[in-house]
């Protein structure tokens, strides 16, 4: 501490605006050196500091915003003579940037502003140094310097400008109205300065402003009005149901969902065929057709629409009804419109077979437009294609164009245009049902089954069958058949037929005692009638087979073949037995045909020759001796049996040789035979497939019946002679019986 060392400490102090002010913390004595000056520019006396002094007190200095070096105060020590050995030395915050000491006076100066707002306070540490020896007179010591705040800084309002919303019409609140009644609807928006002083208002103060937008905020106090009266529209009568025909608007200068409005239609004239809703974006009422309108019947409608807030604002009840009304008007437009049928659809009936050209009724449509034209009709060809109808285009009458049969079709469903003739693009249509009625054409049958059975065992009345009736025509309520015995029956039949009455009736057994070895079949005729007019009837023929039974009646077997069958063999082991034969013959039909088929491959691939061998004689041979001596084998070609095993029948050229003898002028019998044969082996699917031929045009010299061709002879049938024949040996044996039959044969002797 300095005060330790004896030093001093000479502060020259400012008050009332001055730098430096003492801030003692303990108990301070100290004496003024003179008079405390009352502006900075007068030098200020030093204050002594005696011994006891603590030396880490605060001084307290102004903001100084001057750009001048200031001074702040002086440091001084005992120790110091006043002959220069003694250098001051100053550190810590801010020591050499913001305040400099004298080394030699010990003047402490700020050499740059001071802000309390940037800075509050420094805290320096001073010594007192020997200027020779350069060692510390002093222990170091500390001391703060803290900076006093002065009005340098006028208010400011941070987030400016501000907004702020009161609803219109307001009591009086935190921001007062200068006006009684502020009207949204006459001004929405308002700006207010704000100015904030410091030093509560007096003079020398600072301030600040800012800017408040105020927006009144709506509340529902106007009801919606209609611009006018009366509404004004037009429509053409061919407006579609549910379409749109004309908009009004009411005006409500509130805003948001204040201003929503509901559109109503007061009962009245005419209100009944409209409907009104609103249009959300343009709060307008949108008028809809709900019923169709027609110029001729009515040409104008009147009726009121009203007009209402959606949402009511009960302060301001008392300001009359939230509602306005308004007239609307329509009139309607006459539109071109086409014809209209009397009736929206016609029904009609006809009885089957009905002569072509009959009318059976008529349609009717007017143009109902100011000076009505004429109306033209017509069948729609897509729903009649057949063209069962026609109708009359100026009339309107239909009739049959075909015979019509019920059993066939039932009902005819096609459609009828009507056009006008002034124009014929406007068009109509109605639909037409045409009913057949019944003809009682056909006669009732019995309806399935024919067939019926009866035990042997069966006893007299007992009921074997019970069957119905079945007409092909449309039976009408209350339709009774009848049945009974064909008259054709005799007076003892094994059968009768009761009738029930109740369009049934059942076949009953008179005797007992029947027996399929006597007879199985029993053919029962029975008429059955009903009751239409005409009455048309029919004999319909039931066919009984007799059974064979158990006790309780039922069949064991119908087939008369079981009569003959062991007793006690089972239908069962039957099919099994009928089963084993039918296999057995399919087996017996595969063998036939496997074996047949290897005798066609067997001829296929034989040995013999199977190509077409055509052997010409160009000279006289040596008669069956060139038989012998020729060896046809060598003209045989495998190859072409494998590759192509049709059959190729070679015709036989005819060759221009000289002939020993002429040839027979007409030779039919071996012209047939040689046809016959060629017929026979042509059409045989078994016969090979190769013609072999030898054509000889005439015998060797060895032979003694020289030529045996006859197809160039000269001589007639009657002229031949085959006697001779039987002298050639055992080779022509069968050629000599053979025209010996044909010599013996005379047609003439047969009876």
């Amino acid at each position: 501490m300095l005060t330790r060392n004896c030093l001093s400490l000479l502060l020259w102090v400012l008050f009332d605006g001055g730098l430096l002010t003492p801030q003692p913390q303990q108990t301070l004595e100290a004496e003024p050196r003179g008079n405390v000056a009352t502006t900075p520019e007068r030098r200020m006396p030093a204050v002594r500091v005696k011994r006891g002094w603590v030396w880490n007190q605060f001084f307290v200095l102004e903001e100084y915003m001057g750009s001048e070096p200031q001074y702040v105060g002086k440091l001084h020590s005992d120790l110091d003579k006043g002959v220069g050995s003694v250098t001051y030395t100053l550190s810590g915050d801010g020591a050499g940037t913001v305040f400099t000491i004298d080394e030699t006076t010990g003047d402490i100066h700020a050499i740059r502003s001071l802000d309390r707002e940037e800075k509050p306070f420094y805290t320096l540490r001073a010594q007192a140094v020997d200027i020779d020896t350069k060692k510390p007179l002093e222990p170091e010591s500390e001391f703060i310097i803290k900076v006093q705040d002065i009005n340098d800084n006028e208010p400011k309002f941070l987030d400016g400008p501000y907004v702020a919303s009161v609803p219109e019409m307001s009591p009086v609140g935190v921001i007062r109205t200068a006006l009684p009644n502020m009207d949204r609807e006459v001004k929405e928006q308002y700006q207010v300065l704000i100015q904030a002083k410091d030093m509560g208002g007096q003079l020398g103060g600072l301030a600040g402003t800012t800017t408040v937008n105020i927006t009144l905020t709506d509340v529902n106090d106007n009801p919606p009005r209609f611009p006018k009266s009366i509404f004004h529209l037009k429509v053409p009568e061919s407006s579609l149901i549910g379409s749109a025909i004309g908009r009004i608007r009411a005006v409500d200068p509130d805003s948001g969902r204040n201003a929503e409005i509901e559109y109503t239609i007061v009962p009245g004239d005419g209100g009944n065929l409209f409907d009104i809703s609103t249009d959300e974006n343009t709060q307008e009422g949108i008028i809809k057709l709900k019923k169709p309108l027609d110029f001729e019947t009515k040409k104008a409608y009147t009726f009121k629409v009203e007009a209402s807030n959606a949402h009511l604002d009960h302060r301001f009840h008392s300001a009359g009804p939230f509602k306005d009304t308004a007239t609307v008007k329509i009139n309607v437009l006459d539109v071109d419109e086409p014809p209209v049928f009397s009736k929206h659809f016609y029904t009609m009936e006809v009885y089957e077979d009905t002569p072509v050209g009959t009318i059976i009724g008529a349609v009717t449509a007017q143009d109902l437009d100011f000076g009505s034209s004429a109306v033209r009709y017509f069948i729609d060809w897509k729903s009649d294609v057949d063209s069962y109808f026609t109708i009359d285009g100026m009339e309107g009458t239909i009739a049959t164009n075909e015979l019509l049969d019920r059993e066939s079709t039932a009902q005819y469903n096609f459609s009828i245009v009507s056009s006008k003739l002034s124009n014929p693009l406007l068009t109509s249509k109605v639909n037409v049902i045409i009913n057949v009625l019944d003809v009682n054409e056909f006669p009732p049958e019995i309806a399935v089954p024919y067939e019926s059975y009866v035990c042997e065992n069966a006893r007299p009345g007992q009921v074997i069958q019970i069957v119905g009736a079945a007409d092909k025509d449309l039976s009408p309520a209350g339709q009774k058949f009848s049945f009974r015995l064909s008259p054709e029956v005799s007076t003892k039949p094994n059968f009768t037929v009761h009738d029930f009455r109740n369009n049934t009736a059942g076949i009953i057994a008179r005797r007992s005692g029947y027996s399929r070895r006597q007879q199985e079949l029993y053919f029962l005729p029975v008429v059955i009638e009903d009751s239409s007019y005409p009455i048309q009837s029919s004999t319909n023929t039931m066919t009984i087979r007799v059974c064979r039974c158990d006790s309780d009646g039922t069949i064991l077997s119908c087939n008369v073949e079981a009569i003959f069958l062991p007793v006690g063999l089972s239908t069962g082991a039957l099919i099994a037995i009928l089963l084993c034969i039918v296999i057995l013959l399919v087996i017996v039909v595969l063998y036939v045909a496997l074996r047949r088929q290897k005798k066609k491959d067997t001829l296929m691939t034989s040995k013999e020759d199977v190509r077409d061998n055509v052997i010409h004689y160009d000279d006289e041979g040596g008669g069956e001796e060139d038989t012998q001596a020729f060896d046809i084998g060598a003209l045989r070609n495998p190859k072409a049996i494998e590759d192509n095993k049709m059959r190729r029948d070679i015709k036989p050229e005819a060759l221009c040789l000289p002939r020993s003898r002429p040839p027979a002028e007409d030779n039919t019998n071996i012209r047939d035979f040689i046809n016959q044969r060629l017929r026979e082996n042509d059409g045989d699917p078994s016969a090979p497939p190769y013609d072999s031929l030898a054509t000889y045009a005439y015998e060797g010299n060895g032979s003694v019946a020289e030529s045996l061709s006859s197809i160039d002879s000269l001589a007639t049938e009657a002229d031949q002679d085959y006697d001779y024949l039987s002298d050639w040996g055992p080779r022509f044996k069968v050629l000599a019986e053979m025209f010996g039959e044909e010599e013996s044969y005379n047609p003439d002797k047969i009876t």
